[in-house]
């Protein structure tokens, strides 16, 4: 087994440890999160901290966003240091109590910060492609003969990997688009339901620890990139429709001249001609991306509908009438804003 593998199947956890990691860490960023220590709102602070979702930890993602918070920090004039963690719950606790100040998000927990952790959205990713959406996954291991039909077949027959509970195309997606509309519960569907990161339940696949698991095309660059022999081994078996990609959320009472520091530095940053810029796009390379596309928290609608119409199958599960009434109301007020949008 590869280190990366062993450090996947580390990983693999049940979810109910996950959760209880999640609960320690946010009890402790609340206890340090008062006091005298923290700036006050609209204050230069002494440091930033960027937050960086990752499973694997600061030793795997640590070199390829080093170079960017290096890079920033000599463009807003403050040192940017990172904060790695493995749980959405905990980095938008983290913004909550201003133990971070600008985060990468992928687009619902980037919504989640915005609604209730003083977020600011200023920018969304653009792939290499040039684009800036990307689609969750189903996948199984190749030649297990398990197919779409069957999964949605249930029958409690097949192990499923499910992603973190705020992830947007490890859980929302899919429920959103493929188990909701079939009135699937994938814990009335599946034998058993383990929850993890989308690289944990790629190898939970390909070495037949679970039959089958979400993940996404972003997860599928990866994986080709570092561990070609284990992507070979999995297959899609299905595909959403195209999701809002990961975006830059920034604490809204920062410094106002650091906020349009912090904008013009992701909106400018591997743009132009020459060495510099050159050697900016080979930094974004290295994260999949091509650009920083300039974005307002509009860009999350398609989020909110995926939210609204996951609370109206909540509400129609329980028979919560006032319940359906609200999430219909979100649903038919966020498609009407879509239909005139230009």
């Amino acid at each position: 087994m590869s280190p990366f593998q062993a450090s996947l199947a580390r990983r693999f956890v049940a979810k109910a440890g996950v959760a209880a990691l999640g609960a320690a860490m946010i009890l402790g960023l609340a206890s340090c999160g008062g006091g005298d220590e923290k700036p006050a709102a609209g204050t230069m602070p002494s440091e930033l901290t960027f937050s960086i979702l990752s499973a694997e930890g600061q030793a795997s993602s640590g070199p390829l966003w080093q170079p960017l918070l290096d890079d920033m920090s000599k463009a807003v004039g403050v040192p940017v240091k990172p904060f790695f963690a493995g749980n959405y719950n905990v980095l938008i606790e983290a913004m909550r109590f201003n133990q971070t100040q600008v985060a990468w998000f992928s687009a619902k927990p980037a919504l989640e910060a915005v609604d209730r952790a003083q977020g600011e959205v200023i920018a969304r990713i653009v792939d290499p492609e040039g684009r800036d959406s990307y689609t969750s996954t189903l996948i199984v291991r190749k030649g297990s003969g398990v197919t779409l039909d069957k999964v949605l077949a249930c029958g409690k027959q097949y192990d499923f990997g499910i992603g973190d509970a705020q992830s947007t195309s490890g859980t929302l997606a899919p429920l959103t688009f493929l188990f909701n509309p079939r009135g699937i519960v994938p814990a009335q569907c599946f034998k058993t339901v383990r929850s993890a990161s989308h690289q944990a339940n790629a190898f939970a696949v390909a070495t037949g620890v679970v039959d089958v698991a979400t993940s996404n095309s972003v997860n599928t660059v990866f994986m080709r990139r570092e561990n070609p022999q284990l992507a070979s081994q999995i297959e899609d078996i299905w595909v959403s429709p195209p999701i809002p990609e990961s975006g830059i959320v920034i604490r809204e009472d920062l410094d106002p001249a650091l906020k349009e520091k912090l904008r013009s530095f992701f909106l400018t940053y591997g743009q132009g001609q020459g060495p510099e810029a050159e050697r900016q796009r080979q930094v974004l390379a290295g994260l999949n991306y091509s650009m920083f596309r300039a974005a307002d928290d509009s860009y999350l609608d398609p989020v909110r509908e995926m939210v609204a119409d996951q609370k109206l199958s909540e509400a129609r599960a329980k028979n919560d009438q006032a319940g359906v009434a609200a999430a219909e109301r979100d649903l038919a007020a966020l498609r009407a804003k879509r239909e005139v949008q230009p």
